[in-house]
């Protein structure tokens, strides 16, 4: 059954279009300026207030275009099914492809599925598989929500929203604004030229060895669920972690 929650109403796409160009403009009236403050800060709450009791999660990025006939739609479905029965919370950007593939997994297995959606002019809509989820408006606080619960990260085949998070979640990570948690990078053929570019990169001086570290790559589903029972279950004694407190006077 699924229980919808968004922090803030969701824009038809034109009118989100425009009030991110307004945003871009540069300074704008100090009203309006309040009033932008107030909506993210809205959409920051309602997420938290969605997320705080979904448990230890794991985040899966990948491409919205990959389609059920892909055999990376059929690796992202048995990866949601290994992590939920790992005990892991399965999030998403809550879309179609590979995030509807992990979230159907998790599904499938009983375990929670989530998703950060997105207001876009194409593609984004809430998949089928979801338990819960909430629809952002800006793409800098729903990424904050999909790293700030997450013990693992798994990065699938994807385009460019998938880079960008992929290289949020290292850059986290490498200059330690957040732990050293697992990132797995499933699909080696796909992500060839991506280890060239970063080796190359590591020649020039301008990453170092132990940030390439931070990657592993894989084509297994059970060599990256047993690489985050490693680095994240056992690691961060996720078994023994207790669940927040419910406070019944904000309504939880």
């Amino acid at each position: 059954m699924q229980h919808p929650a968004r922090p803030t109403p969701p824009l038809p796409a034109q009118a989100a279009a425009r009030d991110e160009r307004r945003f871009l403009a540069g300074p704008t009236t100090r009203r309006r300026e309040l009033r932008f403050l107030w909506t993210v800060l809205r959409e920051f709450m309602g997420g938290f207030r969605v997320l705080h009791f979904v448990g230890p999660c794991v985040t899966v990025f990948g491409s919205a275009r990959v389609t059920e006939d892909s055999p990376f739609y059929a690796l992202a479905r048995q990866l949601g099914t290994g992590l939920s029965r790992q005990g892991f919370t399965v999030l998403t950007g809550g879309g179609p492809g590979i995030m509807e593939a992990a979230n159907r997994g998790a599904q499938e297995a009983g375990g929670p599925s989530i998703g950060c959606n997105i207001v876009l002019p194409t593609e984004q809509h809430p998949n089928p598989y979801l338990d819960r989820w909430l629809t952002c408006r800006y793409f800098f606080v729903r990424k904050v929500l999909l790293v700030k619960y997450s013990y693992a990260f798994v990065i699938m085949p994807g385009g460019l929203g998938t880079l960008d998070e992929l290289f949020e979640a290292l850059t986290l990570i490498q200059s330690k604004k957040i732990l050293d948690f697992p990132v797995v990078v499933v699909g080696r053929e796909y992500w060839e030229s991506l280890t060239a570019l970063l080796a190359d990169m590591q020649r020039h001086g301008m990453v170092d060895t132990a940030d390439l570290q931070l990657l592993t790559y894989t084509d297994s589903v059970e060599e990256a669920l047993a690489h985050i029972e490693r680095h994240a279950v056992v690691k961060y004694r996720l078994a023994a972690k207790r669940p927040p407190r419910r406070w019944w006077w904000l309504g939880e």
